[in-house]
């Protein structure tokens, strides 16, 4: 068995500038785990543990599916938590573009042949950079005043050009991810 999802990743300078930002939270805000900048990624769907037999179908089914969706182009904006500020469990960066949400759904509806569950939940585009080890309880006026002044900052587009199928192997220090297949996508990125 192996623990895995399928993802799109950001372009370099908008990953860049979103570790900026950390490095100037990190001393502000306590207890988060923060997502090393190589790990960031915006998972389209979480398989959890599947066998490893699935590997070769499920890229090829996702090469079959994606090979003709349309590249995209996605704006990373602002900074939030789920569920709220006073009682944060993850830290995101928000994520626009019309294209992101079509792809969720295609990548649900190419994988349902093979028994995966759609989603219960709406796909909620966003990038995870921190977790809080433990749910803070904490006064958090401070992390909502925090987060506010970052609310509309703009760390810039990304053309998301492939779908990665990647592996997650969970280490104490953190996730080790690699690549088991990318399906490119097709054509120029339409208009933001």
């Amino acid at each position: 068995m192996i623990r895995a999802f399928i993802a799109v990743t950001l372009e370099p300078q908008v990953i860049a500038k979103i570790a900026d930002v950390i490095d100037q939270l990190k001393p502000e805000i306590p207890g988060v785990r923060w997502v090393l900048p190589g790990n960031f990624h915006v998972t389209l769907k979480f398989l959890g543990d599947i066998d490893e037999a699935l590997v070769e179908p499920i890229g090829a089914v996702l090469k079959q599916q994606l090979g003709l969706f349309p590249r995209c182009t996605i704006n990373a904006k602002g900074l939030g938590v789920f569920p709220g500020p006073k009682r944060p469990r993850v830290l995101w960066v928000g994520l626009t573009g019309n294209g992101l949400l079509s792809l969720a759904v295609k990548v649900e509806a190419a994988l349902q042949p093979l028994g995966f569950a759609p989603e219960q939940r709406g796909f909620a585009p966003h990038l995870t950079i921190g977790r809080w080890r433990q749910t803070a309880e904490a006064p958090q006026v401070s992390l909502a005043q925090r987060l506010s002044l970052w609310q509309n900052y703009d760390f810039g587009a990304s053309n998301i050009e492939s779908v990665k199928f990647i592996q997650s192997v969970l280490k104490p220090e953190g996730a080790n991810y690699f690549e088991l297949n990318a399906v490119s996508l097709c054509g120029e990125p339409a208009a933001r």
